[in-house]
């Protein structure tokens, strides 16, 4: 006898806490867009299509499982889908840190980090576009553990994400630092975006001389211990091998931050594991859980 969960409750869903709050709503509201499309009838009501494709990810439920409050799961994966495409997710969420920027809620001790998602079988089998590798197109990567996808990100002193980078799971940490550093950039309302934290925090990976090289004429102080192989090889030079950079201890202490945020991310479980066969739609559901995080504040 086969056994049927039933779809769950209106309780249930916002004790999830998927469903967004009026508090949620009334800082996200004003930055999306019109209701109506281009073309065609009107749009379902932003609310409940984003409480939708929130609740799918907060879950990991497949787009066809969804409970029957949502109404046409189809309706909500285009929305997902045309919203990733033409930018808006990645509009709404910098639209969030330049606001927190102008309240003074952002400080700029910025922690960089990466961590590693197992794909599911369901991320493969995308068509490929061009003459691109999968892995490139898809930030997909094989390994003994199977596919795998890798999410570098920086985080603020209050463990809320600032930018996200998506590469196979294979890539290397320090390769990808500059494009996370490339991707911080916070709107003001007067002159050029901001794109320069104060102190940038990272374990032992992100020690090389290109990662301290880009900081230093930027005025940004690197906050990155040595691991032992450098300082043995410095010594083993001498005077030649000039002197071990500085790192604040204390202020190391701090790096947790972008674990924290790591861990909230992983709550949900649609980006703990990922299931999208694109890079586009994934990064577009971690941009969605980053636009919960920071209108949570």
């Amino acid at each position: 006898m086969q056994c049927i969960r039933p779809f769950p409750s209106d309780h249930l869903i916002v004790g999830l806490g998927v469903s967004l709050t009026d508090a949620h709503w009334a800082r996200i509201e004003p930055l999306l867009p019109d209701r109506a499309p281009k073309r065609g009838g009107r749009w379902r009501d932003h609310r409940q299509v984003i409480d939708a494709i929130a609740f799918k990810y907060r879950t990991g439920t497949p787009w066809m499982d969804l409970p029957e409050q949502f109404w046409s799961w189809k309706g909500a994966h285009n929305r997902l889908r045309k919203w990733a495409a033409d930018g808006t997710w990645e509009k709404i969420f910098t639209a969030l840190l330049a606001r927190a920027d102008a309240e003074g809620d952002l400080d700029w001790v910025v922690a960089v980090d990466s961590t590693i998602v197992r794909a599911h079988q369901h991320a493969a089998g995308a068509r490929q576009k061009g003459p691109r590798s999968a892995s490139a197109d898809r930030a997909l990567g094989r390994s003994r553990g199977g596919l795998t996808t890798k999410i570098h990100l920086a985080a603020d002193s209050h463990c809320r994400p600032l930018a996200f980078v998506l590469t196979p799971g294979q890539a290397g940490d320090a390769p990808a630092f500059t494009q996370v550093m490339t991707r911080i950039r916070v709107p003001r309302p007067t002159g050029r975006p901001r794109t320069t934290p104060d102190v940038v925090l990272a374990d032992k990976a992100y020690s090389s001389r290109a990662i301290r090289a880009h900081l230093r004429p930027r005025g940004i102080r690197a906050v990155i211990p040595q691991p032992s192989d450098q300082i043995a090889k410095r010594k083993r030079k001498g005077g030649v091998g000039g002197r071990s950079p500085a790192c604040d201890r204390e202020a190391y202490k701090r790096r947790n931050t972008v674990e924290r945020c790591i861990n909230k991310l992983k709550q949900w479980r649609g980006l703990a594991t990922r299931y999208d066969k694109t890079a586009t739609i994934y990064l577009a559901g971690l941009h969605l859980a980053a636009i919960f995080i920071w209108s949570a504040r």
